[in-house]
Order: structure tokens, then C-alpha cells, then sequence
């Protein structure tokens, strides 16, 4: 495709039509050929191949066509498994792309901000865990089950007297103790009042 989609010409297919292959007769012409008509005809074909400019023929890198009950995708970045390109299921499955339960379950600092798993993160029930230092919170762990063997999302607080000084967020991996990534806030004050945080974020 052109780096300009700007410069590419719009033109009309030729078409033959008839009731009996799923058209309308009354849309077919006596005498010549007839463009199609963008807002209510869909050309039959095996397959469709997107050609750049300067591309030489034949071209069987940038597709899309029937396969069964399925429709596949294939680019010269994504060629599937033996050239075979993706389905749409797979797609959607994860090999190009998320279903929204899955993106649901992502562990990811976004989706456990500011307190804990939300949807997606299977039966648990998860299961949380606060410590204490005399009544300031100092570490709150987020665990898959009540028997803590996993860990999921916590967070450290410490303090300057009795203001919090940082607050560090951190997401695990599946096996409960890997830190895929963390932030850390460094908060200031104006008296008691907290007046603005800077936050440095890590992902390992």
C-alpha cells in the first residue's frame, strides 16, 4: 500500500449478476457491464491478496480465505504455522489477540490498582492479609486462596512518623512469588495533607 492511502485511486468492479448465483436479476444489465454498487454487493471469491506498490506477482504473502468453516489471515509478519496464517478463533484464543476474559485475568499493576484482583481471577475465593506496625498498615498481600501458598498483588508502606513515606506495589507471577513488575510512590506532604506523588515503575 502506498504511504499515502490518500494517493490510491477508488475504482468500480465490473459485475455479472443473476437471482439463480444469489443476486438480482433486476440489478443485471442487458447490454455491457455494470459497476458494482459498494452499498449492497459483495463479490464471490476464493480468497483476497493486498499488494503494496512495487510488489511483484505473484502475490500469496498478504491474504485472506476460506478454510472450512473458517476464515484465515496471514502477513508476511504473521505466517502461521507452516505458512498456514490464523483462524479467527485463534485470534481470539490468544495468537494474535485476547478474548475479554482473558484480558481480564492479565497480571498486570493496571488491573489490581489501588486494592487487589477484580473479575477474572477465578473461583478463590483470593484471599487478603494485613500486617501492622501499632495501627499503620505496613504490608497488605493479596493471595489466590486463604491457604497463602500464592501470592498475587501486594503492597509495602512505609512511613515518616506517622505520614506514609513510599507505597510500593507489586504483581506476581503464576507461581506466587516472581515480581513481573512493581511501582513505587514517593509521597510529599504539606502538613498532614498529601499534596503530590511521583511514581517509578519497573517491569522485570
Amino acid at each position: 500500500m502506498p504511504s499515502n492511502p490518500d494517493s490510491l485511486e477508488v475504482v468500480q468492479v465490473d459485475k455479472q449478476e443473476s437471482t439463480a448465483l444469489g443476486g438480482d436479476d433486476t440489478d443485471a444489465a442487458e447490454w455491457g457491464s455494470t459497476p458494482i454498487n459498494p452499498t449492497e454487493d459483495a463479490p464471490e471469491v476464493a480468497g483476497i491478496f493486498f499488494v503494496e506498490s512495487g510488489d511483484s506477482r505473484p502475490i500469496k504473502t498478504r491474504s485472506i480465505w476460506p478454510d472450512g468453516n473458517n476464515l484465515r489471515f496471514k502477513d508476511i509478519n504473521n505466517p502461521g504455522t507452516g505458512g498456514g496464517g490464523y483462524t479467527l478463533t485463534e485470534l481470539l484464543s490468544g495468537s494474535g489477540g485476547l478474548t475479554e476474559s482473558q484480558h481480564k485475568a492479565l497480571r498486570q499493576l493496571i488491573h489490581f490498582l489501588p486494592d487487589g484482583p477484580g473479575p477474572g481471577w477465578g473461583s478463590g475465593p483470593n484471599y487478603k492479609e494485613t500486617t501492622y506496625d501499632g495501627l499503620k498498615p505496613t504490608a497488605e498481600v493479596w493471595w489466590e486462596t486463604s491457604s497463602k501458598s500464592k501470592k498475587i498483588f501486594s503492597v509495602d508502606t512505609t512511613y515518616t512518623g506517622i505520614k506514609p513515606s513510599t507505597e510500593t506495589f507489586k504483581v506476581y507471577d503464576t507461581d506466587g512469588s516472581t515480581v513481573l513488575a512493581q511501582a513505587v510512590d514517593a509521597i510529599t506532604y504539606s502538613g498532614l495533607l498529601e499534596t503530590s506523588r511521583t511514581r517509578t515503575i519497573t517491569v522485570y
